[in-house]
């Protein structure tokens, strides 16, 4: 008697595991891309987040340690406490803080302002480049990168308000 040939095996067949196999894969194929916008989107609204902080913390340091005169650096402003270690770091896109880099400058005499930019460390991470300055208003490029925003003289032109 041949013990191979019962009729009861159970298991699945190669075609019902191709099957599943090829769904599996559509399903990623679709939910992959809305997961890279996702963080997309997550990581510019840290971004404004942060310059938002920023901002506060450039005013907070004017008015104490800076003594109605000077605005800080982003190392300035770590130093005294105004903003966390991880973000006075994210200075270089190795640095980066949730995707994105900033770059603060004072403006001539450091009296007359300060200028602080968020840019993505790649495409990957953001697509929008950010920009505040002592006003407090945020600006945005355009949702491809073009159009950055420029600081001159303490004033950001060429971009969107986005607050």
């Amino acid at each position: 008697m041949n013990m191979n040939s019962n009729k009861n095996e159970k298991g699945f067949s190669l075609v019902e595991l191709l099957v599943v196999v090829i769904i599996i894969a559509i399903v990623a194929a679709i939910a992959i891309p809305n997961l890279l916008a996702s963080r997309r989107a997550a990581n510019e609204a840290s971004a404004i987040s942060a310059l938002r902080t920023i901002h506060s913390a450039e005013i907070t340091y004017f008015s104490t340690s800076g003594g109605n005169s000077d605005y800080g650096t982003m190392a300035d402003l770590g130093t005294v406490g105004l903003i966390d270690g991880t973000l006075a770091a994210a200075t270089t896109s190795a640095a980066a803080k949730s995707g994105y880099f900033y770059t603060a400058s004072l403006i001539a005499s450091t009296s007359d302002g300060y200028c602080t930019t968020a840019t993505p460390a790649s495409t990957t991470q953001g697509t929008r480049i950010f920009a505040v300055s002592t006003p407090g208003v945020i600006f945005t490029s355009a949702a491809n990168g073009s159009s950055p925003p420029t600081c001159t003289a303490g004033v950001i032109t060429g971009t969107t308000a986005i607050q």
